[in-house]
């Protein structure tokens, strides 16, 4: 076969091969953007029936849509399932509401009074929800020393050290002065306050009295000086 009908039917034949697209086009991420899209409309279109005009209409749909992604967060990170799940329901069901109502079910030219009132009291439950979810229950730090022994275990079963081997631990220097603490009678007002605030937070989340050890840790100070605080506060 010549040259030149050789090189005709190759590029005949790449022409026939369909190319594979560059992007792959998810179906589900093209229906939720239209779904959102939708979703976002009618949420502006409920707020400016309600009586809010000008950007205040469109502050309301985003106000929900980050509800809806902080309650999504919450959910995915684990903590705290029942108000992820609690604020998700809530943002879902203004989404679906506004759908609906502007579905023909409502008469956007006379909007009742119990909605006005809904639509106008949104912003802070809203701002309630998110602040909730974003900004949970600070975690206490951890304790050196468990942290030590658990990396003398996980090394012990990995066989790089026998189980057998004394944990290191790094002394204090001999040089340190022992802080003074204060007579229990002259401790700070606002030392005890904030203690009071953190005793009565830990019991509201985990139903017991704070103990010595956590106080220390929430309050960041000496063992002897949590102790005296603890003292006053039982």
């Amino acid at each position: 076969m010549p040259e030149t009908e050789r090189e005709d039917v190759i590029s005949v034949a790449e022409r026939s091969v369909p190319r594979a697209l560059p992007v792959r086009v998810d179906a589900v991420l093209v229906q939720a953007v239209i779904a959102a899209a939708l979703s976002f409309a009618h949420l502006h279109d409920l707020a400016v029936a309600a009586g809010q005009d000008g950007w205040k209409a469109w502050a309301y749909p985003i106000s929900v849509d980050l509800l809806l992604v902080a309650a999504w967060r919450r959910l995915r990170s684990g903590e705290s399932k029942a108000a992820g799940w609690c604020w998700f329901l809530v943002a879902l069901t203004a989404s679906l509401g506004a759908n609906i109502a502007t579905a023909g079910l409502l008469d956007l030219h006379h909007v009742p009074a119990s909605l006005r009132i809904v639509v106008a009291g949104w912003p802070a439950v809203a701002f309630l929800g998110g602040t909730l979810l974003a900004h949970g229950p600070a975690d206490l730090a951890p304790d050196p020393r468990e942290q030590n022994d658990e990396l003398t275990n996980v090394a012990a079963q990995q066989g790089s050290l026998p189980a057998s081997a004394p944990v290191s631990r790094p002394a204090a220097p001999a040089s340190r002065p022992a802080l003074a603490v204060p007579p229990t009678g002259r401790l700070p007002t606002a030392l005890l306050d904030h203690a009071r605030k953190v005793a009565v937070e830990h019991r509201t989340r985990t139903g017991a009295p704070i103990d010595t050890e956590t106080l220390r840790a929430r309050l960041g100070v000496p063992g002897p000086l949590a102790e005296a605080i603890a003292a006053q506060l039982t």
